[in-house]
């Protein structure tokens, strides 16, 4: 017989529930969070959006009859040619196969990933719209139901296995909420603990570090379907920080697809700063800061959006002022499944997050 997840009782999730009813109650008002505007020099930072492309940015010339872009300008109309195939035929291709349709005129594949975005923003399309996809990373597990663009039906599962994150999807299904696991060790971790099963019905995601495109995607295609609570597990140090900004936020090197890649609604659900105090994680267990790590939270401290999070700037000074960080692991100090089996429903069931 099959194993059929049963998840927690229904009041477990009474938290969630009431958190779902605050998001829904923002996005029938039209707006993210208290709006906030900050200008930079090739971004704007709009709390409901995350990061923008503003609309005074400055511009480049790709000239024909210019000897240090004559190239530039070929490959240009090159891809542009490519694109227009693409989308005439319907079909799709990744970056890297249109790499490999000349890869000595092409040079290398940062080349093309920078025309590609160049041409993105140039339209004011999302790249999808140039018919060109991503090569995934990131996986995908949990109560989740979803078709493929050619018609492929696709079962998640709540099992020790995942699933490729999809370049393009059609159809999707409900659950309780979604967990973006930073680590892909991490992620495989709580699959081995069975822990979509008890917390089912959920969604988890790893983008394995640095979320690639379709991760970013698909996580804002779930919240935009249905609203769902959106929440971060990451590292309690400045690279796990910057990480979740980017889910939430977005980045500056993408800031012209903000509408169609962030997620505002996020929330920071662990590890944070306070909770390696509030648990007396031991110190031998933490790792210092390095001088990096300094100018990274330094960085992001700086950056506009952190004004309208009080919560997260306090956390970061926490760990500034005590100038260590922690990984997630080091939960394991207190037993070998305290992430999946404590740490992770207790936060859960009583909001434990900012």
């Amino acid at each position: 017989m099959a194993f059929v997840p049963t998840g927690p009782e229904a009041s477990f999730f009474d938290a969630l529930d009431r958190h779902r009813a605050s998001l829904l109650a923002v996005v029938k008002q039209g707006a993210g969070e208290a709006p906030a505007r900050v200008t930079r020099v090739v971004s704007r930072f709009e709390d409901s959006v995350g990061l923008q492309m503003i609309p005074q940015c400055i511009t480049r010339k790709i000239k024909s009859d210019s000897p240090k872009s004559v190239k530039k300008f070929a490959l240009i109309l090159k891809i542009l040619s490519m694109i227009y195939k693409l989308v005439q035929s319907n079909t799709y291709a990744t970056k890297r196969d249109i790499y490999y349709t000349d890869s000595q005129l092409f040079g290398n594949q940062a080349a093309v990933d920078n025309i590609i975005d160049d041409i993105s923003c140039m339209l004011k399309v999302p790249r999808r719209s140039l018919h060109v996809l991503s090569t995934s990373k990131g996986l995908i597990a949990g109560n989740l139901r979803y078709m493929e663009e050619d018609g492929t039906r696709v079962q998640c599962t709540c099992s020790a296995t995942a699933t490729a994150v999809p370049s393009n999807i059609q159809g999707i299904r409900n659950a309780k909420f979604l967990l973006i696991v930073e680590k892909d060790a991490t992620f495989q971790r709580l699959l081995d603990d069975n822990f979509c099963s008890r917390m089912s019905p959920c969604i988890m995601v790893t983008g394995k570090g640095i979320p690639d495109l379709n991760t970013r995607l698909l996580v804002k295609k779930l919240w935009d379907t249905f609203h769902l609570p959106v929440f971060t597990l990451v590292d309690a140090d400045p690279h796990g920080i910057e990480i979740m900004c980017i889910y939430k936020y977005g980045s500056m090197s993408m800031s012209f697809e903000a509408h169609s890649l962030t997620v505002p609604a996020i929330r920071w659900l662990g590890l944070l700063p306070s909770d390696i105090k509030r648990l007396n994680i031991p110190k031998d267990s933490l790792i210092p800061l390095t001088k990096h790590d300094h100018t990274k939270l330094d960085s992001i401290l700086r950056r506009p959006y952190i004004s309208c999070q009080p919560f997260w700037r306090k956390e970061m000074e926490m760990m500034a002022d005590s100038k260590m960080k922690a990984e997630i692991q080091a939960l394991t100090f207190l037993s070998s499944d305290y992430l999946s089996r404590v740490y992770l429903p207790n936060k859960l069931r009583f909001g434990g997050w900012i």
